[in-house]
């Protein structure tokens, strides 16, 4: 599909699906949405947090970075793509081109120059509306911050935040030093 074909129509999953893996674009609502991409150190800290919650969750659960979530699949849907998701490994076993938000136990957003609305505002409440049980958001403004979210009653509520060295424990019990997150060794 080129640039051009998408401009007179909502886009479809399949549609979507045929689209090059390494697209820097979401789908809301059937519309295409440019992502800019990443900068040197939120892709750092988005690699790194992945692999620091991969090292650390329990079986059954494994964690991606910048992988496609579909949040709704009607005629006009959304897709879109988590700086780093935690989903069942059940689910990673099946090998999708993109994760049903059912699969999804934790979404994680870091605010970089330009998605601070985005990962404040905008994603959150769609994610909390699939229920998506546990979203993080990450701030790389020193000192870096996470503030942990969990899902009552259909609204996301902070639970947990810090800085430094941080002990979580949901959706697991985990341990980041979020100082060395952007840290180049």
């Amino acid at each position: 599909m080129t640039a051009g074909a998408w401009r007179d129509h909502l886009v479809s999953l399949d549609e979507w699906d045929a689209m090059p893996e390494d697209k820097n674009l979401e789908l809301v609502d059937g519309v295409l949405r440019v992502v800019p991409a990443a900068l040197p150190p939120h892709q750092k800290a988005q690699n790194r947090l992945a692999y620091w919650l991969d090292e650390q969750l329990p079986n059954g659960l494994t964690a991606y970075a910048d992988v496609d979530v579909t949040l709704d699949s009607s005629d006009r849907p959304t897709v879109r793509r988590p700086d780093v998701v935690v989903v069942t490994t059940e689910a990673a076993v099946r090998g999708p081109k993109r994760f049903a938000a059912a699969d999804v136990v934790l979404a994680v957003e870091i605010v970089s120059p330009g998605s601070e609305r985005a990962d404040r505002v905008t994603k959150p409440t769609p994610y909390a509306k699939v229920g998506i049980a546990h979203y993080w958001l990450v701030e790389l403004d020193e000192p870096v911050r996470l503030v942990a979210f969990e899902l009552v009653d259909g609204v996301y509520e902070p639970v947990q935040e810090g800085t430094g060295k941080v002990e979580l424990s949901r959706p697991a019990t985990l341990t980041f030093d979020l100082d060395a997150l952007t840290r180049l060794r």
